[in-house]
C-alpha cells in the first residue's frame, strides 16, 4: 500500500490537493524510479513534481519555497493542502519552523567543492572539514558528500554545522493547525512489498528510463544521481554489474533506506500512527479521515 494511494483517498473526500515530499520525484523523466503515480491516473492535482530536471541541484531549501507557495495557492483556493512523502528533511522544511543557511542554496563555493569531492575523494574532503570543524566531522560519515559539502560551506560562513544540528532537534510548527499522520505495518510485509515493487518497476521498464537519461546527459547529475534504483543500474548498462545482482542491491538498499525513514519519523512525537497492515488502501483513507475529522 503507497503513500499516495491512501492521501488520494483522504484528499477526494476533503477537498485535498497532494503537495509532494518526495526528494526525487520533484525530478522530471526520472519517473519509474521514484514510483510517481502517472498524471493520467491522479485523481487529484500533485504539487512539488516534475519541477525541475535531474542536472539541477535541487535541495530543500528551495523545496520550502515551493511547498510553501504551493500550500498558500491550495488555501487561497479554499482546499485542504496534504503534504505526502518520505523525505523527512522535506515535510520538516514545508511544515516546521526551519531557517536554512546560505549553503543550501547553489553558489560557487559549493561548486568548487563538489569539484574538489571528485578530483580527490569523499575521505579527503572529509578530512578536511575535520580540520575546519570537528564536531561537524563526527556527525557526517565521510561517504555523504552532499553534506560533508554544506558543512564546509557552513563552516566558511561562520554557522558551524554542529551548532546548527543542535538546534534541529527543535520542533515548531509553521502554519498554527497541523495535523502528522503516519502509516506504518508489519515490518515483514512492508520487506515483501518493497521487494515487489522493484520488481515491478524493472518489468516497467526502469532499465530503459536510466538508459534514456544516461543519452540526455545526466550521468553525473550531482542529486538525481543518487537515486535508489538508478545508481545501480548505470553499472548494468556499463557492463560492470548483472542486472540480477542489481536488482538485489536495489532491494536491499531501499529496505534500508524505509528503516532510516520509520526511524526519522518515529523520532518526531507528533506523529499520530495508523497501523494499515490489514487494511485496504480504502480503509486505509477511510481511517485517516476519521482523524481529520477528529482533529481538534
Amino acid at each position: 500500500m503507497g503513500k499516495s494511494a491512501v492521501a488520494e483517498g483522504v484528499a477526494l473526500a476533503l477537498g485535498g490537493q497532494i503537495v509532494s515530499a518526495d526528494s526525487m520525484q520533484v525530478y522530471r523523466g526520472m519517473d519509474i524510479g521514484t514510483a510517481k503515480t502517472p498524471a493520467d491516473e491522479r485523481r487529484v492535482p500533485y504539487h512539488c513534481v516534475d519541477i525541475v530536471d535531474p542536472d539541477v541541484a535541487y535541495s530543500a531549501a528551495l523545496y520550502q519555497h515551493d511547498a510553501r507557495a504551493a500550500i498558500a495557492n491550495i488555501r487561497a483556493e479554499g482546499n485542504l493542502p496534504m503534504v505526502v512523502g518520505g523525505t523527512g528533511l522535506y515535510v520538516r522544511a514545508a511544515l516546521d519552523e526551519m531557517d536554512f543557511p546560505a549553503g543550501e542554496a547553489e553558489s560557487p563555493l559549493r561548486e568548487e567543492l563538489e569539484r574538489l569531492a571528485a578530483d580527490v575523494g569523499p575521505q579527503a574532503l572529509h578530512a578536511r572539514l575535520e580540520a575546519v570543524d570537528p564536531d561537524a566531522a563526527a556527525l557526517i560519515h565521510p561517504n555523504n558528500v552532499r553534506r560533508v559539502v554544506r558543512a564546509l560551506e557552513m563552516a566558511e560562513s561562520g554557522r558551524p554545522y554542529g551548532a546548527q544540528a543542535a538546534r534541529f532537534s527543535e520542533r515548531r510548527a509553521f502554519y498554527p493547525r497541523t495535523l502528522l499522520v503516519g502509516i506504518t505495518m508489519d515490518r515483514e510485509q512492508l520487506y515483501c512489498r518493497v521487494d515487489s515493487r522493484v520488481d515491478a518497476m524493472l518489468e516497467g521498464g526502469l532499465l530503459d528510463e536510466v538508459r534514456r537519461l544516461l543519452a540526455e546527459g545526466h550521468r553525473h547529475s550531482l542529486t538525481s544521481a543518487q537515486a535508489i534504483g538508478y545508481k545501480e543500474l548505470v553499472a548494468v548498462l556499463d557492463g560492470k554489474r548483472t542486472l540480477e545482482d542489481a536488482a538485489s542491491a536495489v532491494k536491499q538498499a531501499t529496505r534500508r533506506y524505509v528503516k532510516r525513514q520509520l526511524t526519522w519519523f518515529r523520532a518526531d512525537p507528533r506523529i499520530v500512527w495508523m497501523d494499515v497492515t490489514d487494511l485496504s488502501p480504502a480503509e486505509a483513507a477511510s481511517a485517516a479521515i476519521d482523524l481529520v475529522e477528529s482533529y481538534d
